[in-house]
């Protein structure tokens, strides 16, 4: 059995005269013990929603989010409250989700006071803090500053030690990456692969940048309008994409180099409004593959034939899509992540 199961999750948000704002609209996928699940797409898909509706920080309209055997959708408040114990959320910003009247100390003991754990003893809750902020990379002796003496890189590794702090299973990381300097990026995605094969935790990493996500990553989503277009395991997803999407969000991803130019146009225009959604496949009035076929039915979410297991895609030519051939520009993408991924230091 999976750790977290999320089927058809759908979260609308009614903004009267009888419209809906359909944010996530029958999004369903697994995590397994010790993996790490990408979601990924563009802003406003409704990736982040997804996290928050998990953890019911939003409320779900419909679906089931299994996680174990309980329903997380279905459960009274008393034993919500438990169960959070086991799965925990970084979020995106890592000042804003820090109060500025507590000090790092009384961070991170927070969830242990609010559940009970960790000792009444205060030099033996502080002795734990130490140790959590030492397994992030900052020293013990932190624990008597402020959030703002320390970097970007330095308040999200704090969110990520009181994330750890209750010895969760799952951890939902709201583009924890994306508010940071582009320096100090690889060194929070290191720590975190640390942290999963020290722990065996499990990760649902919402992103946008599909080269970053890949490195942190077993498996990637793709989301588009609300709705999972494709998913397989990350390096398949990289060498053969099969849905028109996914391969403009690959020649999408920047490259540190001003001289290059883009072989390919990337994906140009906006998304159609999530209150009228185009008839069909919600990607056609902005693929270049599109047939009539697309405006008439939605296509299925189905197995790529001869691809790796568990490779699906919703695209009606998702078996006949040109063979995909990366530009010298998503090459270079790719090995400039690569390079800013390897191992670095803890201490920025």
């Amino acid at each position: 059995m999976s750790l977290l199961t999320v089927e058809d999750l759908k979260v609308h948000f009614p903004i009267g005269h009888g419209q809906v704002v359909r944010a996530v609209d029958g999004v369903s996928f697994q995590i397994e013990k010790g993996e790490t699940l990408g979601l990924v797409g563009e802003s406003g898909c409704g990736k982040s929603t997804t996290g928050r509706a998990i953890l019911r920080l939003l409320p779900a309209t419909a679906g089931r989010v299994r996680f174990h055997d309980a329903d997380l959708l279905s459960l009274g408040e008393r034993e919500m409250r438990a169960l959070r114990r086991r799965v925990q959320m970084v979020f995106q910003d890592p000042f804003a989700s820090l109060s500025p009247r507590l000090n790092v100390g009384q961070i991170v003991s927070e969830p242990l006071e609010i559940h009970g754990v960790g000792g009444a003893n205060r030099a033996e809750r502080e002795r734990r803090v130490g140790a959590l902020l030492e397994s992030v990379g900052l020293p013990a002796s932190a624990i008597r500053r402020f959030p703002h003496e320390f970097s970007g890189g330095q308040r999200q590794r704090i969110g990520i030690a009181r994330a750890l702090a209750l010895d969760p299973e799952l951890i939902i990381l709201d583009e924890p990456v994306s508010a940071l300097d582009i320096s100090v990026r690889a060194q929070v995605v290191n720590l975190l692969s640390d942290l999963q094969e020290e722990r065996g935790i499990s990760y649902l990493f919402v992103g946008h940048d599909l080269s970053l996500v890949r490195h942190a990553s077993h498996r990637i989503a793709v989301m588009y309008l609300g709705r999972i277009v494709e998913i397989a395991p990350s390096d398949e997803l990289h060498a053969n994409p099969r849905h028109p999407y996914t391969r403009s969000l690959l020649e999408a991803v920047p490259v540190p180099d001003p001289t290059r130019r883009r072989e390919r146009a990337p994906l140009e225009g906006d998304p159609p409004s999530p209150v009228n959604l185009p008839s069909g496949c919600r990607f056609r009035t902005r693929c270049a593959f599109a047939q009539e076929v697309c405006a008439k039915v939605d296509p299925p979410f189905a197995q790529i034939e001869g691809g790796a297991p568990g490779h699906r895609s919703a695209c009606h030519f998702a078996q006949t899509l040109p063979v995909w051939t990366p530009t010298a520009h998503a090459t270079a993408a790719a090995t400039a992540l690569a390079e800013e991924a390897t191992p670095a230091p803890h201490g920025s």
